[in-house]
């Protein structure tokens, strides 16, 4: 079984919604049990609190359900517990290069590479309105996608 991590500062807004969104997308390609999904953050500001009810909102408006979800902070064995171990911004891509251990062989990089964009960044919307929610969900649904594709042996 493969692994997937998704990573964002606080685990509370893009990371959970990308964790939601790829599992919802796993399920629909017929791989539910398939592929081992979470997320996390660089940060521990958030570990154990719900993403962000506006998250909540947007997901579940596209039949994504993430209110189940908790943040937790990222950690060095999550490099080896996990094959892809992907960042929303380069960032968070910084610190979590940092904390890997030189035994990972995980495939550490950022999420929107998968939707064709191998230096785009997935936007932080906590400080931003509706639709910065709606946008991130986008950037998501295309780079799920994608990696699908590559986990399918398409790509």
């Amino acid at each position: 079984m493969k692994r997937v991590l998704f990573v964002c500062l606080g685990n509370i807004c893009r990371s959970p919604t990308a964790e939601g969104v790829f599992q919802h997308a796993l399920d629909e390609a017929g791989l539910h049990g398939l592929v081992g999904v979470d997320s996390c953050g660089v940060s521990d500001w958030h570990v154990g609190k719900a993403p962000d009810e506006r998250a909540q909102q947007a997901a579940k408006r596209r039949g994504v359900d993430i209110s189940h979800l908790r943040a937790r902070q990222l950690t060095a064995s999550d490099f080896l517990d996990f094959d892809y171990v992907l960042a929303m911004d380069r960032a968070n891509l910084q610190a979590m290069r940092a904390l890997q251990p030189e035994e990972s062989r995980a495939h550490v990089g950022l999420f929107l590479a998968f939707a064709g964009s191998p230096d785009a960044e997935v936007p932080d919307p906590y400080y931003g309105g509706d639709e910065g929610f709606e946008n991130v969900l986008d950037m998501v649904e295309a780079a799920s996608a994608g990696l699908i594709s590559e986990l399918k042996g398409e790509r």
